[in-house]
């Protein structure tokens, strides 16, 4: 990604239970009032080796397996989110990867179901967010200003 934008992306995926249960206009609004902009959006099905791949630093811990069957379950929309602080800003908004943990109001709590089945996954580092946008945007670099 170009070096410009470090802090201010991140990789967000709205996750296959939230796609299936039909609540991608609520968290699209929530990131949008929430100020992100988005730079990028697809809407794809991940198979077992694109999500082994997209986990792979995951790989050989006990729930692997698992988030990899759960991840290739269904249609996924991978994002790139711009804003300032945006690793930071999105993680406070989605709340905590374990929706009962998560602050009432945030992505999580009020779409999660469990550890798991939160909803939305979000970069943790501006390094994984570079990473993360490139898995699934590599084509996109070239245009952003």
């Amino acid at each position: 990604m170009i070096e410009h934008l470090k802090g201010q992306i991140t990789c967000a995926i709205i996750k296959p239970e939230a796609v299936e249960k039909q609540n991608t206009g609520s968290i699209l609004e929530m990131i949008n009032k929430a100020g992100f902009h988005i730079a990028a959006i697809k809407y794809i099905k991940m198979d077992k080796e694109l999500a082994s791949s997209f986990y792979a630093i995951h790989k050989g811990k006990h729930f692997f397996e698992d988030l990899i069957s759960y991840m290739s379950s269904g249609p996924v929309i991978p994002m790139i989110l711009h804003k300032e602080k945006a690793v930071e800003e999105f993680r406070r908004l989605i709340g905590a990867t374990n929706p009962q943990n998560a602050v009432e109001g945030t992505v999580r709590k009020l779409f999660g179901e469990s550890l798991q089945r939160n909803a939305v996954h979000g970069s943790d580092s501006d390094e994984n967010a570079e990473c993360e946008c490139n898995f699934f945007f590599a084509e996109t670099e070239r245009y952003f200003i």
